[in-house]
């Protein structure tokens, strides 16, 4: 097995369209978000850890519905775009209770009228597992209960992918669904098809690093080498993060989902817990590597494309599995930097619904 059948076999992947491109000039400047775990007992209240971002982040993802995040956001008057998750444990009630999906909406989206949200996710990596049957109906019941609300906002209903969904994933252009995800998958891609709405997935270079040092290069998945590492066709690839999402979009495209868009709802690399790859250097050089290369350009197959990205995560969060799941933070829970961002500029920021 080559080094990149090995790779791709290890991590299951992401991927983007042909020709799908956004009118007018490329601007990433506002698509930088964060998503925001609460998984620890020494986190500071949204006040302390919110207010100072303000003019650095304007989108995060909530990973449920947190009533202090939610009445935070609430006060700012519409400064932040919310991305806000429905847990994993609601998704078989939001399936077969149209009147759940109704309570739902009113309790965490009608109760908080000044607040930005642009999407609502249904679950988090629920697919090829046995929720898997109950998201798309949950996802309909859900838009359906949002255009029932009155909401005077435009929220568009989605949910999160792994990487695990693939079941070849290289070279990106020959990627396609797990043969037990497929028909799922097929649904969810014919409803965000048909309504406009994007595929969230969680995108983790670090895990395939991980997982097979011998066969990936440590500068491939850092965005630290200028060498096209994957020539696939008449697309270049010098980063894994890059190839691993149009590895995706190229399943969403066989599908059926030519313009569904690709948002990243979290990608991340850990400054501890593994001393040998995850380190506060390491970390620092993924993210602000990161940031730079998606300010330049899309991905290859999508080059055009502003890409909405949340990096994982905002803090340390010390009631996760011990070892590098406790040490995704960009922050401590006191507040002082893991390592440091450097944030694109967010004054002309008109995020609206997008």
């Amino acid at each position: 097995m080559g080094f990149m059948n090995a790779f791709f076999l290890i991590c299951a992947s992401f991927s983007f369209f042909t020709g799908f491109a956004i009118a007018g000039n490329y601007h990433i400047d506002c698509n930088i978000g964060v998503a925001y775990g609460t998984q620890g007992d020494n986190l500071p209240p949204p006040s302390r850890a919110l207010d100072p971002l303000q003019t650095r982040v304007r989108r995060f993802r909530l990973f449920d519905p947190n009533p202090d995040l939610l009445n935070y956001f609430n006060s700012t008057q519409g400064i932040f775009t919310i991305a806000i998750g429905a847990l994993n444990k609601d998704i078989e009630n939001l399936s077969k209770d149209p009147n759940f999906a109704k309570a739902w909406v009113n309790t965490n989206i009608v109760r908080y009228p000044r607040v930005k949200f642009n999407y609502i996710v249904v679950g988090n990596e629920m697919i090829r597992t046995n929720v898997s049957k109950y998201v798309l109906q949950a996802m309909i019941n859900m838009n359906s209960a949002v255009k029932q609300s009155g909401v005077p906002q435009s929220i568009k209903v989605t949910t999160v992918v792994a990487m695990g969904v693939l079941g070849v994933s290289y070279p990106p252009s020959a990627a396609v669904f797990t043969t037990d995800s497929i028909q799922i998958m097929r649904g969810i891609v014919s409803f965000l098809q048909n309504q406009g709405f994007p595929l969230f997935l969680n995108v983790y270079p670090y895990f395939a690093y991980a997982s097979n040092p011998s066969k990936i290069r440590l500068d491939y998945a850092l965005f630290n080498t200028t060498d096209v590492v994957i020539q696939d066709g008449n697309l270049q690839y010098k980063n894994l993060f890059y190839a691993m999402v149009d590895s995706l979009i190229w399943a969403v495209e066989k599908a059926g989902g030519s313009n569904v868009e690709i948002v990243v709802s979290e990608t991340g690399w850990p400054s501890a817990g593994n001393t040998a790859v995850a380190t506060v250097e390491h970390a620092k050089m993924y993210i602000n590597n990161m940031i730079t290369t998606l300010m330049k350009s899309g991905t290859p197959k999508r080059p055009e494309h502003a890409m909405r990205t949340h990096i994982f995560a905002m803090f340390n969060e010390n009631k996760k599995a011990e070892g590098v799941e406790r040490n995704f933070g960009i922050y401590r829970p006191d507040l002082t930097e893991v390592y440091h961002v450097n944030w694109p500029p967010t004054a002309s920021c008109d995020i609206g619904n997008r």
